[in-house]
């Protein structure tokens, strides 16, 4: 199984809690064999700087990974 999440932009307030959230549970997907990815139309920069924003949110250390990958649709080909 996969979950896709489609996000319009990075650090919108919903985006984040809502990425915040899937980073808490990664760990109970896993265990189901679950693959979880995002999708948002902003470039791998910013990804990796919403990365930060997303963990702080967790109450984490600002790191620029979360348990899952964020693929960036600049262009908006697969949007």
């Amino acid at each position: 199984w996969g979950i896709l999440f489609s996000h319009p932009r990075d650090f919108t307030p919903v985006c984040t809690t809502e990425l915040g959230r899937a980073a808490k549970l990664a760990p109970e997907f896993s265990k189901r064999n679950v693959k979880m990815i995002a999708l948002s139309i902003d470039s791998v920069q910013d990804h990796l700087s919403w990365c930060k924003d997303i963990n702080a949110y967790n109450g984490e250390q600002p790191a620029e990974t979360l348990p899952f990958p964020i693929i960036a649709d600049k262009n908006r080909e697969l949007a």
